[in-house]
């Protein structure tokens, strides 16, 4: 990311006019010209050309309407008064529904007075048609992240995406380049980047504070085995066709989707079929916040392997267990992966180490977290290292205060969001080179440039998976 001094982030190109600047200049344009000719009097409402006026608010529509989406990425963008949520979309006909009462309700309470305007969706196909939508919310599971990424960018839709960017590094690279050729601004949610502590971490180690940067630890949660294997009946409310994707078709059972009852954790984040586990699930966040500290948000490793691994069997779920995997990265840092760390990322550098986490933050109430005291949010092997203040010559990081709000920024003044595209899929990227280097079991050479495995045709072949027909991502 660009050295940036500015307390109020990085600008964008004002000389590209937004849809939302050119319907309210044009708007105003037509307004006043046909109140001139009429001879009516100029006096109009203040909600006309006010901050949010229609012509000005974000036009949203969430795609997912589960666990995420309702505890974390729906009242992420309502809050802000210039977004308006109008569509929601769910495979599940019941979520969708109730994802629209949600959002209605929410505005109902807030403007004390009845609300109907969301519209509900089954196909998310069928919503990026709409020409009344901005952008989208994408909270779905893993496996279609990449598909409909794909769609909504082509459609010219902005993005709030959550991570991790995609299923396979060759999918992780589709959806960077669509997305960069569209022009729309697309957000990962690694919401770490717009946590203080990350970016002040992150800011000390780039600034020499702990001295030359060495290893870096990331600890992960993990996850339990188990699941149950029975077959059942597809519910009528779901289609499961459409939800599967482009991953092999497989018989229906509800703790290889999502419950039907309630919003809990899903069963589809223990599947191998839909995702990597939890070197993805929350490797996505710490390895994207460690690429910070050593300056490697658009690169990768160049070596990685796997020191031990254990893959659930015996259930429905089949992720990795405990594991711990090792990088180089062409800095000579080494990275080492394990969910055997504390949850959070720990700097070691020759003179000192600072160690950084979410503490108790949780984004939703089910996040997986152990049980007892919580991780410190920051901490050094020096407290005289946590005093020190970044000089305004020294690098920093755009200051974000709020991720969902970073991206309605972008989206508004026309500026790069803090996580964008590019840096998402590396962060993904790695993060799968690494679940790569369990499977095989052996060191592997990465080439971050070309994207591909050195003289190792093995290995290449685990970069992409075969997709269902219907369901490409091209």
């Amino acid at each position: 990311m660009k050295k940036n001094n500015s307390p109020f982030g990085i600008g964008g190109n004002k000389s590209t006019v937004s849809r939302r600047e050119f319907l309210s200049k044009s708007f105003k344009a037509t307004m006043a010209t046909g109140i001139a000719m009429s001879g009516f009097p100029t006096i109009l409402p203040a909600s006309v050309f006010g901050k949010n006026a229609p012509s000005n608010r974000i036009n949203i529509a969430a795609i997912g309407a589960g666990r995420i989406s309702r505890g974390h990425d729906m009242p992420g963008v309502w809050q802000y008064d210039y977004a308006q949520l109008m569509a929601v979309c769910d495979l599940d006909s019941l979520r969708a529904e109730d994802g629209k009462k949600l959002i209605n309700d929410y505005y109902t309470k807030r403007d004390g007075k009845p609300f109907d305007g969301v519209k509900a969706y089954t196909d998310y196909r069928e919503l990026l048609q709409s020409k009344d939508i901005d952008a989208v919310l994408i909270s779905t599971p893993d496996h279609t992240h990449a598909i409909i990424g794909v769609a909504a960018a082509r459609a010219g839709k902005h993005i709030y995406m959550q991570k991790p960017a995609s299923l396979t590094i060759k999918e992780g690279r589709i959806i960077s380049d669509v997305v960069q050729k569209s022009g729309v601004k697309f957000q990962i949610g690694s919401q770490q980047r717009s946590s203080e502590q990350f970016r002040y971490a992150a800011e000390l180690v780039r600034n020499g504070r702990i001295g030359e940067l060495k290893t870096v630890y990331v600890g992960l949660p993990g996850d339990p085995s188990g699941g149950k294997k029975e077959e059942m009946p597809i519910p009528k409310n779901l289609n499961y066709d459409m939800w599967l994707a482009g991953t092999p078709e497989v018989y229906y059972t509800e703790e290889r989707v999502h419950p039907q009852v309630g919003y809990g954790r899903p069963g589809w984040l223990r599947c191998e079929q839909f995702g990597a586990g939890m070197i993805t699930g929350w490797g996505a966040h710490h390895i994207d916040s460690a690429h910070w500290g050593m300056g490697m948000e658009r690169s990768g490793p160049v070596e990685v392997w796997c020191d031990k691994v254990d893959f659930a069997t015996g259930g429905l779920w089949d992720v990795h267990g405990i594991f711990t995997t090792a990088a180089v990265y062409a800095n000579g840092v080494k990275m080492i992966v394990s969910n055997e760390f504390q949850n959070g990322i720990k700097f070691e550098g020759t003179g000192g180490w600072i160690f950084v986490s979410r503490g108790d933050y949780q984004a939703t109430s089910s996040d997986p977290t152990k049980p007892g005291p919580q991780a410190k949010k920051l901490d050094a092997s020096n407290p005289k290292i946590l005093q020190s203040v970044i000089g305004i010559k020294e690098f920093h990081f755009e200051i974000s205060k709020e991720h969902h709000g970073n991206w309605l920024e972008a989206i508004r003044d026309n500026k790069s969001p803090i996580a964008p595209v590019e840096e998402a899929h590396r962060a993904c990227s790695a993060c799968l080179v690494h679940h790569i280097a369990m499977k095989l079991k052996r060191k592997l050479y990465w080439d971050p440039k070309k994207e591909e495995f050195k003289n190792d045709d093995e290995a290449n072949k685990m970069l992409s998976r075969p997709q269902r027909n219907g369901y490409q991502v091209k």
